[in-house]
């Protein structure tokens, strides 16, 4: 063999492989070790993960706290009350039944129903809770609020059961606060809201009126929203604040004028319920002195008798015995609203001081210490936990529901008894926002919004932050509220103070706590 044949050969490869042939052996450690960085780097991001759980964890230990509660709680509800429950208008969403409030909740809840059934719908309500809770959460910390007062914003959210019974209810309360919490935080996530905020908010909070009439007071707050942060801008805000103004008023009306035409061309009614109409009869009626009330002949009949005024509202306005079903039974519709409409003009404008004693008496009940039924409230029974699946006929009888649920699946109603049985001892035993609580909220919230008026507050960045949020909840709480009670007193409605109410009144003790801690004029920082 020559030199060149032999120094060739001692370049081939081990194992005889053939010239030009890569060699494997070379190649297994490279492979290795790059899998072996790639499981070192995925353990990191892992690791460092981790950390920042933990950190944030540590950091937001008390939101973590409330959240985990509510979530048993909620997880309770599911197992308790199979597949979910059933109210009196449950079926306006589910068919084309009559009704006095929209059925924009009709959209949501058939479109979960394609895919799914109605457990899935009540878990997802529940989502939807927490999910708000969070929101609120960040909202509070991001307008500047500390942590505790963040907390304590969503901690009544969390943990009523009146509100957890309403989310395993078949209803659209729940959606209806999610598009209110939404539409809020829209607005106030950004130091001071763009157009694109303005717009989307509109939409938000106008298309929360579809779900529940009561929300088209929303436009009232968000506008003066608008106008009051636009101050303290250079002479040109109120263009400004006045443009985005009519902005998001033209946005709030797209959803209820597109809700509105579709029911004219389905019904040939152009409005979002026939509830504007008449839903101030029962308000009215159980007010009215009957006897100095003039009225013609042709309304006479709807006066109440007082037996009949001590069913109060709800009865007096959906009861079958309601001294206003004999009209809708002989009379055409159109002819009945026009009577009705006429008689509660006339109690209103003849005895206002009737009508508005008894409606600040019903407005005065959420400040109540217990949660309990006074004569001629709608029941409370309703919203509270039973050991027993709840059905109300005819509208929610046994067969209704039974059809229902064969149609739209979720299996047999059944009730796990002893969670059933906890869950209605927390919610009797105290589960629930005491009333004294809301007002001290109600208070703060107050104080709060008219810290704006105050100069010291105008020249301070993150106390005006505080109190423009504090603003825009506590608005929407009055608006809401004394909007609701207009028509009847019923706890179901004073749920909408969970997400605006208390978080006003949480944002309305930063604002205190910042003006207190805020040296005055001439003041060193330790004389405040």
């Amino acid at each position: 063999m020559t030199l060149a044949e032999r120094q060739q050969g001692s370049r081939e490869p081990a194992g005889g492989a053939a010239p030009g042939m890569a060699a494997p052996a070379l190649a297994a450690p490279d492979e290795a070790e790059q899998g072996s960085r790639v499981v070192q780097a995925r353990q990191g991001r892992l690791a460092r993960w981790a950390r920042a759980a933990r950190a944030m964890l540590r950091r937001h230990w008390l939101a973590a706290a409330l959240l985990a509660a509510g979530l048993v709680l909620r997880l309770l509800a599911l197992l308790a009350y199979r597949p979910a429950l059933f109210y009196i208008d449950t079926t306006r969403y589910l068919y084309n039944a009559e009704g006095m409030d929209p059925v924009g909740y009709k959209g949501p809840l058939r479109a979960i129903l394609l895919v799914a059934n109605f457990g899935t719908v009540a878990a997802v309500q529940h989502l939807l809770a927490l999910a708000m809770a969070v929101l609120i959460y960040l909202l509070v910390l991001r307008r500047g609020g500390s942590r505790w007062l963040a907390a304590l914003a969503i901690a009544p959210l969390l943990l009523d059961a009146y509100q957890i019974q309403a989310e395993q209810t078949i209803m659209p309360g729940t959606w209806f606060e999610a598009l209110i919490v939404g539409g809020l935080a829209i607005l106030l996530w950004p130091p001071r809201p763009g157009w694109r905020h303005v717009l989307a908010a509109g939409l938000l909070l106008g298309t929360s009126a579809t779900f529940a009439q009561v929300g088209e007071v929303l436009v009232i707050p968000a506008v003066l929203f608008l106008l009051v942060a636009g101050t303290g801008a250079d002479g040109g805000w109120w263009r400004r604040a006045g443009g985005k103004a009519a902005a998001l008023a033209g946005a709030f009306v797209l959803p209820i004028l597109a809700y509105s035409t579709g029911s004219y061309l389905m019904t040939g009614d152009f409005f979002l319920s026939h509830s504007g109409v008449t839903s101030f009869y029962g308000r009215m009626a159980a007010a009215a002195d009957c006897t100095t009330l003039r009225l013609p002949a042709s309304e006479r009949g709807m006066c109440p008798t007082p037996a009949q005024q001590a069913m109060g509202p709800d009865w007096l306005e959906y009861g079958t015995g309601s001294p206003i079903r004999p009209y809708y039974a002989h009379l055409p519709r159109a002819t009945t609203d026009r009577l009705i409409s006429d008689f509660t003009h006339r109690v209103l404008t003849e005895q206002p001081t009737r009508v508005a004693g008894a409606y600040a008496q019903d407005v005065l009940k959420l400040f109540a210490l217990t949660r309990d039924t006074r004569p001629g409230d709608a029941p409370i029974p309703r919203w509270q936990f039973q050991t027993s699946f709840p059905y109300y006929p005819p509208h929610a009888s046994t067969q209704v529901v039974h059809t229902a649920i064969g149609q739209f699946g979720g299996g047999a109603p059944a009730v796990w008894v002893p969670v059933a049985d906890f869950l209605r001892g927390y919610q009797l035993g105290g589960g629930y926002t005491p009333g004294p609580l809301l007002l001290l909220f109600t208070v703060t919230g107050l104080a709060g919004s008219l810290a704006l008026l105050w100069r010291r507050t105008r020249g301070d960045l993150q106390t005006r932050q505080l109190a423009l949020g504090c603003l825009l909840f506590f608005g929407s709480a009055v608006t809401l509220l004394l909007a609701s009670d207009l028509f009847e007193f019923s706890w179901r409605y004073q749920l909408l103070a969970l997400v605006t109410l208390v978080p006003a009144g949480a944002l309305g003790i930063g604002v205190i706590i910042a003006s207190w801690r805020r040296p005055g004029p001439g003041q060193a920082p330790g004389q405040a």
